[in-house]
């Protein structure tokens, strides 16, 4: 994928002014899952978008940056939508359901049969701690795909 690693060293970089604990992150080649954890005594979730965001883009060069045609007069740049779409967790049950989005998040997409196969994702950091079989989520089906549809 083009730029992850300069997303990479954004997201180190907004942890060491924004820290958060990373619950799950898939980036996918046109936007990005983030469940995160804050400390208790902050709830501060859209600056550190925002600072991901702008760690991410001046990364870039200035082409990748340049609003396209339909992001003109939106205050958008030519990599971000302005808003994102942010949700606080209620229950264990509902972390769950965004973790097993976010990971099963490039299978729906397309862009591969396993959930394993995206290289992308903390997903692989929750295997090696024992919190998922290296085979979860399986294959692409059409039960599946139903169930984690947006």
């Amino acid at each position: 994928m083009r730029y992850i690693h300069e997303f990479r060293e954004a997201y180190r970089e907004t942890l060491r002014h924004c820290p958060f604990e990373t619950v799950a992150v898939t980036v996918l080649p046109d936007h990005f899952h983030l469940v995160l954890r804050l400390p208790d005594n902050r709830n501060d979730f859209s600056r550190i978008v925002q600072v991901l965001k702008t760690n991410f883009s001046k990364r870039l060069p200035e082409s990748c940056r340049r609003p396209n045609a339909s992001q003109n007069g939106k205050r958008e740049a030519g990599i971000w939508q302005q808003r994102f779409w942010e949700h606080k967790i209620r229950d264990d049950a509902d972390l769950e359901r965004h973790v097993f989005y976010t990971y099963f998040n490039p299978v729906k997409h397309g862009l591969v049969r396993q959930v394993r196969d995206w290289p992308h994702s903390s997903f692989h950091r929750d295997v090696q701690n024992g919190l998922f079989p290296a085979d979860w989520g399986g294959c692409l089906s059409e039960n599946v795909r139903n169930l984690y549809h947006e």
